[in-house]
């Protein structure tokens, strides 16, 4: 699947610079990172099989930016398996449409809303993973494969991108990554438009120094769970 729905897509072929550089450091992290963690990774593994039947890995299609090609692409998305196996995705489908619409901002303006309040669909390990960030550590392959980054706009399935405004498009204009603004700063505590102005201003002024002081404060981001479920 490809998407081309902007004509600003081409300003990306002027940074081909910089993401060779952050394809690099990428590479490094990636693979350090997955041998590093390797006995982690394999432990969260044995500890899904053991809790639940299916695969350890959950895989998604979602919607990034392939800077090698100057258009926005689909690919494969992992993640550890935090639901049960086969778990109806309309509900989280119906939900996001409606976080994007607006329609979860009620009298008391709350807006950590995007997910499901004791979702009966998540097991036991996985609501400890998605409170520890653990089930996104899978993603270091996508970065290794060159499908995401460490740092970038989060990848969105593309029932989200059908419900996008045409301005929305511009966060999809920079490789997707593990990690971003959205994560150090907002993470499930903003409205979609907040999310969307923080991803385009990350685009305007990516850099590699950027996107080293965004992984060094994602650590505590993760620590203090803010925003996490």
């Amino acid at each position: 699947m490809q998407i081309q729905p902007m004509e600003s897509l081409v300003v990306n072929k002027n940074k081909r610079h910089y993401y060779w550089e952050k394809r690099l450091i990428d590479i490094v992290f990636s693979l350090s990172l997955l041998i590093l963690l390797s006995p982690l990774l394999i432990l969260i593994a044995i500890l899904i099989k053991f809790d639940s039947t299916g695969p350890a890995i959950f895989k998604q299609e979602r919607v990034g930016y392939d800077w090698r090609r100057h258009a926005i692409r689909s690919f494969t998305f992992y993640k550890f398996r935090s639901m049960v196996n086969n778990a109806d995705q309309s509900i989280h489908q119906e939900q996001v449409k409606a976080w994007i619409r607006g329609e979860f901002y009620g009298k008391d303006e709350s807006k950590d809303k995007i997910k499901v309040a004791n979702d009966p669909r998540i097991t036991r390990v996985g609501r400890y993973l998605r409170m520890t960030s653990l089930d996104e550590l899978p993603q270091l392959w996508n970065v290794l494969l060159g499908t995401m980054s460490m740092v970038g706009p989060r990848p969105v399935p593309s029932y989200e991108v059908a419900e996008y405004e045409s301005w929305h498009y511009q966060r999809l204009e920079s490789q997707a990554g593990i990690t971003g603004v959205w994560q150090v700063e907002g993470r499930g505590l903003v409205s979609l438009d907040d999310m969307v102005r923080m991803d385009i201003q990350y685009i305007q002024n990516q850099c590699i120094w950027l996107d080293m002081k965004i992984l060094f404060r994602t650590i505590p981001a993760v620590l203090s769970r803010r925003g996490a479920k």
